[in-house]
Protein backbone atom coordinates (compact mmCIF):
# COMPACT_ATOMS: atom_id res chain seq x y z
CA UNK A 1 0.00 0.00 0.00
CA UNK A 2 2.82 2.38 0.89
CA UNK A 3 4.51 1.72 -2.44
CA UNK A 4 1.34 2.74 -4.27
CA UNK A 5 0.72 5.75 -2.04
CA UNK A 6 4.33 6.86 -2.57
CA UNK A 7 3.56 7.36 -6.26
CA UNK A 8 0.80 9.83 -5.45
CA UNK A 9 2.88 11.56 -2.76
CA UNK A 10 5.64 11.98 -5.34
CA UNK A 11 3.18 13.70 -7.69
CA UNK A 12 2.06 15.87 -4.79
CA UNK A 13 5.67 16.88 -4.10
CA UNK A 14 6.33 17.65 -7.75
CA UNK A 15 3.07 19.57 -8.01
CA UNK A 16 3.96 21.63 -4.94
CA UNK A 17 7.36 22.45 -6.38
CA UNK A 18 6.00 23.40 -9.81
CA UNK A 19 3.17 25.56 -8.48
CA UNK A 20 5.41 27.31 -5.97
CA UNK A 21 8.05 27.89 -8.62
CA UNK A 22 5.49 29.22 -11.09
CA UNK A 23 4.12 31.52 -8.40
CA UNK A 24 7.56 32.95 -7.70
CA UNK A 25 8.18 33.56 -11.41
CA UNK A 26 4.81 35.27 -11.78
CA UNK A 27 5.31 37.34 -8.65
CA UNK A 28 2.51 35.66 -6.64
CA UNK A 29 2.86 34.89 -2.94
CA UNK A 30 2.14 31.16 -2.57
CA UNK A 31 1.36 29.74 0.87
CA UNK A 32 3.63 26.70 0.76
CA UNK A 33 2.15 25.04 3.82
CA UNK A 34 -1.44 25.35 2.58
CA UNK A 35 -0.41 24.17 -0.88
CA UNK A 36 1.34 21.11 0.56
CA UNK A 37 -1.64 20.30 2.80
CA UNK A 38 -4.01 20.41 -0.17
CA UNK A 39 -1.87 18.35 -2.54
CA UNK A 40 -0.66 15.78 -0.01
CA UNK A 41 -4.17 15.52 1.41
CA UNK A 42 -5.47 14.80 -2.11
CA UNK A 43 -2.73 12.18 -2.58
CA UNK A 44 -3.72 10.46 0.68
CA UNK A 45 -7.42 10.51 -0.29
CA UNK A 46 -6.69 9.08 -3.75
CA UNK A 47 -4.55 6.33 -2.21
CA UNK A 48 -7.33 5.40 0.24
CA UNK A 49 -9.85 5.33 -2.61
CA UNK A 50 -7.49 3.11 -4.62
CA UNK A 51 -7.24 0.54 -1.82
CA UNK A 52 -11.02 0.45 -1.30
CA UNK A 53 -11.64 0.29 -5.07
CA UNK A 54 -9.40 -2.79 -5.35
CA UNK A 55 -11.16 -4.79 -2.64
CA UNK A 56 -14.28 -6.00 -4.47
CA UNK A 57 -14.36 -7.09 -8.14
CA UNK A 58 -17.41 -5.87 -10.05
CA UNK A 59 -19.42 -8.11 -12.36
CA UNK A 60 -19.27 -6.94 -15.95
CA UNK A 61 -21.85 -8.47 -18.28
CA UNK A 62 -21.29 -8.61 -22.03
CA UNK A 63 -23.03 -10.31 -24.94
CA UNK A 64 -21.14 -11.98 -27.76
CA UNK A 65 -22.19 -13.38 -31.12
CA UNK A 66 -19.91 -16.02 -32.56
CA UNK A 67 -20.26 -17.35 -36.12
CA UNK A 68 -21.24 -21.00 -36.33
CA UNK A 69 -21.96 -21.18 -32.61
CA UNK A 70 -23.74 -24.46 -31.74
CA UNK A 71 -27.41 -23.86 -31.00
CA UNK A 72 -26.99 -25.43 -27.57
CA UNK A 73 -24.65 -22.56 -26.59
CA UNK A 74 -27.06 -19.76 -27.35
CA UNK A 75 -28.17 -18.17 -24.09
CA UNK A 76 -25.43 -19.88 -22.11
CA UNK A 77 -23.03 -17.86 -19.99
CA UNK A 78 -19.31 -18.15 -19.31
CA UNK A 79 -17.56 -16.52 -16.35
CA UNK A 80 -14.10 -15.15 -17.08
CA UNK A 81 -11.57 -14.23 -14.39
CA UNK A 82 -7.90 -13.42 -14.63
CA UNK A 83 -5.03 -11.95 -12.64
CA UNK A 84 -6.13 -12.80 -9.11
CA UNK A 85 -2.45 -12.88 -8.08
CA UNK A 86 -2.94 -15.05 -5.03
CA UNK A 87 0.02 -14.79 -2.69
CA UNK A 88 1.08 -12.48 0.13
CA UNK A 89 -1.55 -9.78 -0.45
CA UNK A 90 -4.54 -11.66 -1.85
CA UNK A 91 -5.03 -15.07 -0.32
CA UNK A 92 -7.64 -17.71 0.52
CA UNK A 93 -10.22 -15.19 1.77
CA UNK A 94 -10.12 -13.31 -1.51
CA UNK A 95 -10.50 -16.42 -3.67
CA UNK A 96 -13.38 -17.63 -1.51
CA UNK A 97 -15.23 -14.33 -2.00
CA UNK A 98 -14.55 -14.46 -5.72
CA UNK A 99 -15.83 -18.02 -6.00
CA UNK A 100 -19.01 -17.12 -4.09
CA UNK A 101 -19.67 -14.25 -6.49
CA UNK A 102 -19.17 -16.48 -9.53
CA UNK A 103 -21.37 -19.22 -8.06
CA UNK A 104 -24.23 -16.72 -7.69
CA UNK A 105 -23.95 -15.92 -11.40
CA UNK A 106 -24.52 -19.60 -12.18
CA UNK A 107 -22.38 -19.74 -15.36
CA UNK A 108 -22.35 -22.81 -17.56
CA UNK A 109 -18.57 -22.71 -17.76
CA UNK A 110 -15.69 -20.85 -16.07
CA UNK A 111 -12.47 -19.66 -17.74
CA UNK A 112 -9.38 -18.54 -15.79
CA UNK A 113 -6.93 -16.81 -18.13
CA UNK A 114 -3.75 -16.87 -16.09
CA UNK A 115 -1.96 -15.30 -13.14
CA UNK A 116 -4.13 -17.07 -10.61
CA UNK A 117 -0.97 -17.00 -8.47
CA UNK A 118 1.39 -14.11 -7.88
CA UNK A 119 4.55 -16.15 -8.35
CA UNK A 120 5.55 -15.77 -4.70
CA UNK A 121 5.76 -18.24 -1.81
CA UNK A 122 2.23 -19.46 -1.11
CA UNK A 123 0.37 -22.55 0.06
CA UNK A 124 -0.70 -23.37 -3.49
CA UNK A 125 -3.17 -26.14 -2.65
CA UNK A 126 -4.84 -24.24 0.18
CA UNK A 127 -5.59 -21.13 -1.87
CA UNK A 128 -6.74 -23.14 -4.90
CA UNK A 129 -9.08 -25.39 -2.87
CA UNK A 130 -12.11 -22.99 -3.02
CA UNK A 131 -12.19 -23.46 -6.81
CA UNK A 132 -13.82 -26.83 -6.12
CA UNK A 133 -16.98 -24.92 -5.18
CA UNK A 134 -17.48 -23.43 -8.64
CA UNK A 135 -19.45 -26.45 -9.88
CA UNK A 136 -19.99 -25.04 -13.39
CA UNK A 137 -21.88 -27.79 -15.29
CA UNK A 138 -19.54 -27.60 -18.32
CA UNK A 139 -16.38 -27.33 -16.24
CA UNK A 140 -13.69 -24.86 -15.23
CA UNK A 141 -10.63 -24.29 -17.44
CA UNK A 142 -7.29 -22.62 -16.75
CA UNK A 143 -4.32 -21.44 -18.77
CA UNK A 144 -1.12 -20.30 -17.07
CA UNK A 145 0.11 -16.70 -17.11
CA UNK A 146 3.55 -15.17 -16.75
CA UNK A 147 3.39 -15.12 -12.93
CA UNK A 148 2.94 -18.89 -12.78
CA UNK A 149 6.11 -19.06 -14.89
CA UNK A 150 8.37 -17.00 -12.60
CA UNK A 151 9.38 -20.35 -11.13
CA UNK A 152 8.60 -23.91 -12.13
CA UNK A 153 4.80 -23.80 -12.58
CA UNK A 154 4.42 -27.49 -11.67
CA UNK A 155 3.29 -26.91 -8.05
CA UNK A 156 0.73 -24.33 -9.16
CA UNK A 157 -0.66 -26.50 -11.94
CA UNK A 158 -0.80 -29.51 -9.63
CA UNK A 159 -2.81 -27.53 -7.06
CA UNK A 160 -5.17 -26.23 -9.72
CA UNK A 161 -5.78 -29.73 -11.08
CA UNK A 162 -6.35 -31.01 -7.53
CA UNK A 163 -9.16 -28.45 -7.22
CA UNK A 164 -10.93 -30.04 -10.20
CA UNK A 165 -9.91 -27.44 -12.78
CA UNK A 166 -8.86 -28.51 -16.28
CA UNK A 167 -5.48 -27.04 -17.21
CA UNK A 168 -5.14 -26.41 -20.95
CA UNK A 169 -1.50 -26.73 -22.05
CA UNK A 170 -1.16 -26.17 -25.80
CA UNK A 171 -4.26 -28.22 -26.42
CA UNK A 172 -7.86 -28.16 -27.54
CA UNK A 173 -10.95 -29.65 -26.01
CA UNK A 174 -14.53 -29.66 -27.25
CA UNK A 175 -17.40 -28.81 -24.96
CA UNK A 176 -20.81 -29.50 -26.47
CA UNK A 177 -19.56 -28.60 -29.94
CA UNK A 178 -17.53 -25.51 -28.96
CA UNK A 179 -13.77 -25.67 -29.53
CA UNK A 180 -11.86 -24.38 -26.48
CA UNK A 181 -8.10 -23.94 -26.80
CA UNK A 182 -5.51 -23.00 -24.21
CA UNK A 183 -1.99 -21.70 -24.86
CA UNK A 184 0.24 -20.78 -21.87
CA UNK A 185 1.91 -17.37 -21.76
CA UNK A 186 5.41 -18.60 -22.63
CA UNK A 187 4.13 -20.17 -25.84
CA UNK A 188 2.11 -17.16 -26.98
CA UNK A 189 4.51 -14.22 -26.75
CA UNK A 190 6.53 -14.79 -29.94
CA UNK A 191 4.58 -14.74 -33.19
CA UNK A 192 6.43 -17.52 -34.98
CA UNK A 193 6.28 -19.98 -32.10
CA UNK A 194 2.66 -19.09 -31.30
CA UNK A 195 1.71 -19.71 -34.92
CA UNK A 196 3.34 -23.15 -34.90
CA UNK A 197 1.60 -24.05 -31.63
CA UNK A 198 -1.83 -23.13 -33.01
CA UNK A 199 -1.14 -25.02 -36.23
CA UNK A 200 -0.22 -28.10 -34.24
CA UNK A 201 -3.33 -27.84 -32.07
CA UNK A 202 -5.55 -27.40 -35.12
CA UNK A 203 -8.64 -25.22 -35.38
CA UNK A 204 -11.71 -26.07 -37.44
CA UNK A 205 -12.44 -22.72 -39.07
CA UNK A 206 -15.99 -23.79 -39.89
CA UNK A 207 -16.93 -24.13 -36.21
CA UNK A 208 -16.93 -21.69 -33.30
CA UNK A 209 -13.80 -21.53 -31.16
CA UNK A 210 -12.54 -19.79 -28.02
CA UNK A 211 -8.86 -19.31 -27.18
CA UNK A 212 -7.67 -18.87 -23.61
CA UNK A 213 -4.28 -17.18 -23.48
CA UNK A 214 -2.98 -14.80 -20.85
CA UNK A 215 -1.99 -11.70 -22.80
CA UNK A 216 -3.37 -9.97 -25.91
CA UNK A 217 0.13 -9.83 -27.41
CA UNK A 218 -0.19 -11.72 -30.71
CA UNK A 219 -3.83 -11.33 -31.63
CA UNK A 220 -3.05 -11.19 -35.35
CA UNK A 221 -1.61 -14.70 -35.16
CA UNK A 222 -4.71 -16.03 -33.39
CA UNK A 223 -7.01 -14.35 -35.91
CA UNK A 224 -5.06 -15.81 -38.83
CA UNK A 225 -5.40 -19.28 -37.26
CA UNK A 226 -9.20 -18.99 -37.43
CA UNK A 227 -9.98 -18.34 -33.75
CA UNK A 228 -13.43 -16.84 -33.16
CA UNK A 229 -12.95 -15.39 -29.66
CA UNK A 230 -9.81 -14.81 -27.59
CA UNK A 231 -10.11 -14.12 -23.85
CA UNK A 232 -7.13 -12.67 -21.99
CA UNK A 233 -6.04 -10.49 -19.08
CA UNK A 234 -2.51 -9.42 -18.13
CA UNK A 235 -2.82 -5.65 -18.70
CA UNK A 236 -4.70 -4.83 -15.45
CA UNK A 237 -5.72 -1.72 -17.46
CA UNK A 238 -2.56 -0.28 -15.92
CA UNK A 239 -4.05 -0.70 -12.42
CA UNK A 240 -3.42 2.88 -11.29
CA UNK A 241 -2.36 6.24 -12.67
CA UNK A 242 0.12 6.89 -14.29
CA UNK A 243 0.57 3.25 -15.31
CA UNK A 244 -2.94 3.30 -16.82
CA UNK A 245 -1.63 5.74 -19.43
CA UNK A 246 1.40 3.55 -20.14
CA UNK A 247 -0.74 0.42 -20.52
CA UNK A 248 -2.98 2.22 -23.01
CA UNK A 249 0.09 3.37 -24.89
CA UNK A 250 1.40 -0.19 -25.17
CA UNK A 251 -1.81 -2.11 -25.86
CA UNK A 252 -3.97 0.68 -27.32
CA UNK A 253 -7.51 -0.60 -27.99
CA UNK A 254 -6.63 -4.07 -26.71
CA UNK A 255 -5.75 -2.81 -23.21
CA UNK A 256 -9.28 -3.53 -22.00
CA UNK A 257 -12.73 -4.66 -23.05
CA UNK A 258 -14.24 -6.20 -26.16
CA UNK A 259 -12.61 -5.46 -29.50
CA UNK A 260 -12.55 -6.91 -32.99
CA UNK A 261 -9.37 -7.87 -34.84
CA UNK A 262 -10.27 -8.90 -38.35
CA UNK A 263 -12.86 -11.65 -37.98
CA UNK A 264 -11.90 -12.42 -34.38
CA UNK A 265 -13.30 -10.93 -31.17
CA UNK A 266 -10.89 -10.23 -28.29
CA UNK A 267 -11.90 -9.60 -24.70
CA UNK A 268 -9.17 -8.29 -22.39
CA UNK A 269 -10.10 -8.29 -18.71
CA UNK A 270 -8.75 -5.74 -16.25
CA UNK A 271 -8.32 -8.63 -13.81
CA UNK A 272 -9.87 -9.47 -10.47
CA UNK A 273 -6.87 -8.84 -8.22
CA UNK A 274 -3.79 -6.64 -8.23
CA UNK A 275 -0.06 -7.01 -8.63
CA UNK A 276 2.29 -5.06 -6.38
CA UNK A 277 0.44 -2.21 -4.66
CA UNK A 278 -3.09 -3.42 -3.81
CA UNK A 279 -4.88 -0.37 -5.18
CA UNK A 280 -6.67 0.71 -8.33
CA UNK A 281 -7.16 4.25 -9.59
CA UNK A 282 -8.34 4.62 -13.17
CA UNK A 283 -9.28 0.94 -13.37
CA UNK A 284 -11.57 -1.44 -11.50
CA UNK A 285 -11.27 -5.17 -10.73
CA UNK A 286 -13.80 -7.35 -12.50
CA UNK A 287 -15.43 -10.70 -13.03
CA UNK A 288 -16.77 -10.99 -16.58
CA UNK A 289 -19.99 -12.78 -17.42
CA UNK A 290 -20.20 -13.52 -21.14
CA UNK A 291 -23.59 -14.39 -22.61
CA UNK A 292 -23.57 -16.09 -26.01
CA UNK A 293 -26.28 -14.95 -28.40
Amino acid sequence: MWLGAASFFLFAALGSWLIYGAGELAGFDVNKRLLAEILFGAAAAISAFGVINALAPRVRRIKIKLPNLPESWRGRTAALISDLHLGHVWNSGFIRRTVRTIAKLNPAIVWISGDLYDGTAVDAENVAAPLQQLNAPLGTFFVEGNHEEFRDPAKYLSAIRAAGVRVLDNEKTEVDGLQILGVPYRHATHAGHFKSVLEKIGVDRDRASVLLTHAPDQVGVAEAAGIGLQVSGHTHLGQFVPWTWLARRIYRDLVYGLNRVGKMLVYTSSGAGTWGPPLRVGSSPEIVLIEFE
